[in-house]
Formats: structure tokens, sequence, C-alpha cells
């Protein structure tokens, strides 16, 4: 069995590849791990390889913010040099810096 290593980090932003949104990883699944039910709903012809790292991203559009899972080869890291303003990064994430939000740490 191949050892697959994530391309990108939790905290890390990135836009998708061919869709009109940016957002920040929270969390990542070593391959595919979601329903077959949204599976299925992608369109065959763009349905990406299950066998990949999947993304969990806090994501934004010029209009709304929402949640999204996004397979590694619809990323790309974000050039943009902007922060997101997904409402969901407060109290995870610490102050946007060089492309990426560091997660918080509690004190204990």
């Amino acid at each position: 069995m191949e050892t697959r290593t994530a391309k990108f980090m939790i905290g890390q932003v990135v836009r998708h590849r061919q869709h009109p949104f940016r957002g920040v990883i929270y969390d990542i699944d070593p391959e595919f791990s979601n329903t077959e039910e949204w599976y299925q709903s992608i369109p065959e012809d763009c349905r990406p390889d299950r066998d990949q790292p999947f993304y969990h991203l806090y994501a934004e559009t010029e209009a709304t913010y929402y949640v999204a899972y996004v397979s590694e080869q619809n990323l790309l890291p974000d050039q943009s040099g902007e922060p997101v303003e997904h409402p969901e990064l407060t109290g995870i994430f610490g102050e946007f810096q060089d492309g990426y939000y560091p997660l918080q740490t509690a004190l204990n």
C-alpha cells in the first residue's frame, strides 16, 4: 500500500482550480471519506479519484461563506495574499500571516 502525503496543510489558504472560491483548510482526509451519494452527485466527467487527499475548507465566494469538501487535484495555493473572512475562523485559527492561519492553542 502506497503512503500518500497531503500537498496542503491545515491553516493554508487555497483556491479551487475551476470554481470561484477560496478557503482555509481545517481538516484533511487521506482519501475520500464522504458519502456515496455526495460522490455520485458530481458529474462523471469531472468526478475526482477517491484515492487522494480530500480537504475540509472554510470557504468563501464574493457572495457567501460555507464549508466545502474538495479533492487535492482541484486545489491550488492561493497567491492573492489576502485573508479569508469566513466567520468560523475565529477561535480556531490565529491571525493571518504569509498565506496561512496558525492554529490557536488552548492554555491549560
